[in-house]
C-alpha cells in the first residue's frame, strides 16, 4: 500500500473540525493557491537588553504603603519604557486556540499563559499577583464557579445558579477581571480627582462614608459584560481570538447587586465643579493591564452627562456586606446601566478630561464592529464604542441538546435585562424556532426595576416531540427586542450577543399513549432513557405485531396493475 500523504486528522481538518490547521486559499490569480497558517518558531530572549533594563526589583517595587500588587504606570513614561523593552526583548507562546478547535474540557477553561508570564517577566511587585489574585478566587467565590479565564480573572456562576435568586450572591456574581488583583488596606486608601476641577484633591473612604457632606445612595444594579453570551458567537463564527479581551463566556455574565455607595457628582462638586470644558471623568484602577507589547494601569471613561444624572456611584458595600476584594475593595466605581467594563475596580484616581478617553481598553477594545469588518480590514475607528447594553435575554433551564420528558409543557427559566435604564416590559417563549410566541406572565417575573434584570419561570406549551427549538426573546419599556439570531449580532470582537437566545431540546411527550408505554419500558429494564444516542436495549415492537400490521396494510411497493 502506497504512503499516504494526508495527515492523522485529516478528516477532522476538511470538516471545519479543526479549523486552524485550514490552509487561506488564494484565488486572486489563475491558479488557487493554498497558503499555509501562520507556524510560531521557538520561544527567545534576549538576556542582555532585559538586564539593561536594571534591577527590576527596584523599579516596579510597591508604589504605596497598604498596596500590595499596585505598581502605578501612567505618571511614569520610563518606567512603561523600561517594561515594553522587557517584553520585546522576548517572545512568548501564541495564544491557546479555542474557537477553531476543541474548548478545553478544563476549569479553569483557559489558564491566561500570557498574562502569567507577562507579570513574572516585568517582575518586582507584580511577581506575585497571579498567585496572590488565584488565592481570591479560592477564598471568595462559590465552589461551583466556572473558571473560563484563571487569570486575570473570569469567571460565572452554572446556569442552574445564575437566577437561582434575584439579587445574586456575592460568591457567585460574575467576575470580569482585566488585571491581577491588588490587595489594599483600607487604611492605607485613598483616591485622587484632579485634571479640569477646580480644586483637586484626595479622599479616604472615611472622606467618603461621612453623611454629612456626602448622601449615602443605595441601589440595585445589574451588571453585564459586554461578552455574555459570546460562545454562541464562537460555536457559530470565529472572531477576534485573544484570551484576555474575548473569553468565551455563557450566559452567567450577568448579576444584580445592592450597592452602597455616594454619587460621584456630589464628589465633583466638593472639588468645585469641572472647569476649561471638561466632559468626561476619567477611572484609573490599580490593576495593570497589557496591550501591544505596552504596560498601564486599567484606564476608561464616561461622559459627564452620565455623572451629572447620578448614574455613577463610588461604592464600598454589596449586597450588605463589605466590597469583596475581588470586586474592588476598598471602593468601585458602579455606572449604571453601561457595561461592566466601565465600573473600574481598585479606583485611585478620576480625572476630568474633554474628550473621551484614548486608553486601550477605551479606544481600542469593547468596539462593536459591522459584519464585513475583521482581520482583513479592521479599523479601530470601524467600531462603536459600547457602553449602554442592549436589550437581551437567556434561557437557564434547559440546556441546549438536553433530553426533556414532559408532559406537554417545558418548564423553562432564564433572565432579561436592557442596559441605559431601560427595563424589560415583556418576556416570550416559543417553542417551534419563533414561529409562535407565549408571553411570560408578569406575575412569573421578578420585581420591575430600573436598573435590573427580571428572572422569570414559565412553563412552555409543546405538543411536538422530537427535535424543537426553544427560543426566548424581551421587549423592553422603549419597546426594543432582540435580533432573530446570532448570525445578525456577530461581529468581529464577539461582542453583545444580542440576538434572541436558541437552544435545541429533544422533546418527550408523555401524554401521549406510545412515549408513556415506551418510558415504562425503559423503567421496568432498569436503564436510563439518555442518552438518545445510545441504541434501544430491547425490542422496540414484537414481530407478531409487526406482522400484523402488514396483513392490515398496503405493502411497501404499490402494484402496477
Amino acid at each position: 500500500m502506497a504512503k499516504t500523504t494526508n495527515r492523522p486528522d485529516e478528516w477532522k481538518i476538511e470538516q471545519g473540525l479543526s479549523g486552524a490547521d485550514l490552509p487561506v486559499l488564494d484565488m486572486t490569480g489563475p491558479e488557487t493557491k493554498a497558503l499555509p497558517p501562520q507556524v510560531f518558531g521557538e520561544l527567545t530572549k534576549d538576556e542582555e537588553a532585559i538586564k539593561a533594563v536594571g534591577d527590576r526589583e527596584k523599579l516596579f517595587n510597591r508604589e504605596r504603603k497598604g498596596w500590595v500588587g499596585f505598581v502605578e504606570w501612567e505618571n511614569y513614561p520610563d518606567k512603561k519604557a523600561a517594561a515594553h523593552q522587557i517584553l520585546t526583548s522576548q517572545t512568548f507562546p501564541p495564544n491557546p486556540e479555542f474557537q477553531l478547535g476543541p474548548i478545553p474540557a478544563t476549569n479553569p477553561v483557559l489558564p491566561g499563559t500570557h498574562w502569567k508570564m507577562w507579570h513574572h517577566a516585568i517582575g518586582g511587585e507584580l511577581t506575585q499577583v497571579p498567585d496572590d489574585s488565584w488565592d481570591l478566587v479560592q477564598k471568595e467565590k462559590h465552589p461551583d464557579m466556572l473558571h473560563l479565564l484563571q487569570f486575570p480573572y473570569n469567571g460565572e456562576p452554572p446556569k442552574r445558579l445564575v437566577t437561582a435568586k434575584e439579587i445574586t450572591p456575592n460568591s457567585l456574581h460574575f467576575v470580569r477581571n482585566h488585571g491581577g488583583i491588588p490587595i489594599i488596606d483600607k487604611e492605607d486608601y485613598s483616591f485622587a480627582l484632579d485634571g479640569l476641577v477646580k480644586e483637586p484633591r484626595s479622599f479616604t473612604l472615611d472622606d467618603l462614608m461621612d453623611e454629612s457632606r456626602f448622601p449615602r445612595i443605595e441601589k440595585t444594579v445589574t451588571m453585564q459584560c459586554s461578552g455574555t453570551r459570546r460562545i454562541e458567537q464562537i460555536l457559530k463564527y470565529a472572531g477576534q481570538g485573544d484570551e484576555v479581551p474575548q473569553a468565551p463566556w455563557a450566559e452567567g455574565a450577568i448579576g444584580t447587586a445592592r450597592y452602597v455607595g455616594i454619587s460621584l457628582k456630589k464628589v465633583i462638586k466638593a472639588c468645585g465643579g469641572l472647569i476649561d470644558g471638561a466632559k468626561h471623568l476619567e477611572f484609573y484602577g490599580a490593576d495593570t493591564y497589557f496591550k501591544d507589547d505596552k504596560t498601564m494601569n486599567y484606564l476608561v471613561s464616561v461622559p459627564w452627562s452620565k455623572v451629572k444624572a447620578n448614574e455613577v456611584l463610588l461604592a464600598w458595600e454589596m449586597n450588605g456586606e463589605v466590597l469583596p476584594r475581588i470586586h474592588g475593595y476598598p471602593l468601585r466605581v458602579v455606572v449604571l446601566g453601561y457595561i461592566g467594563a466601565r465600573s473600574v475596580k481598585w479606583l485611585y484616581r478620576i480625572k476630568a478630561i474633554k474628550m473621551p478617553s484614548r486608553a486601550p481598553v477605551q479606544s481600542q477594545e469593547y468596539l462593536y464592529f459591522p459584519q464585513q469588518v475583521g482581520k482583513h480590514n479592521l479599523r479601530l475607528t470601524d467600531g462603536i464604542q459600547i457602553q449602554e447594553m442592549p436589550v437581551s435575554s437567556a434561557i437557564m433551564s434547559p440546556w441546549t441538546k438536553q433530553v426533556v420528558i414532559h408532559n406537554g409543557k417545558i418548564r423553562c427559566k432564564g433572565w432579561a435585562y436592557s442596559g441605559g435604564g431601560r427595563w424589560p416590559e415583556r418576556v416570550e417563549l416559543s417553542a417551534d424556532g419563533g414561529f409562535n410566541w407565549y408571553t411570560v406572565p408578569p406575575q412569573n417575573m421578578s420585581k420591575k426595576r430600573k436598573w435590573t434584570w427580571r428572572t422569570y419561570e414559565f412553563d412552555l406549551p409543546c405538543d411536538v416531540e422530537g427535535w424543537v427549538e426553544i427560543v426566548c426573546r424581551c421587549w423592553d419599556n422603549s419597546l426594543n427586542t432582540q435580533p432573530p439570531d446570532v448570525r445578525t449580532a456577530w461581529n468581529w470582537g464577539l461582542h453583545v450577543t444580542s440576538s434572541c437566545h436558541r437552544i435545541s431540546v429533544y422533546s418527550v411527550n408523555k401524554t401521549r399513549p406510545l412515549t408513556k408505554s415506551r418510558l415504562d419500558e425503559f423503567e421496568k429494564a432498569g436503564i436510563p432513557f439518555g442518552p438518545i444516542t445510545v441504541p434501544i436495549a430491547f425490542p422496540t415492537q414484537t414481530w407478531e405485531d409487526y406482522e400484523k400490521y402488514w396483513r392490515e396494510n398496503d405493502p411497501r411497493d404499490a402494484d402496477d396493475d
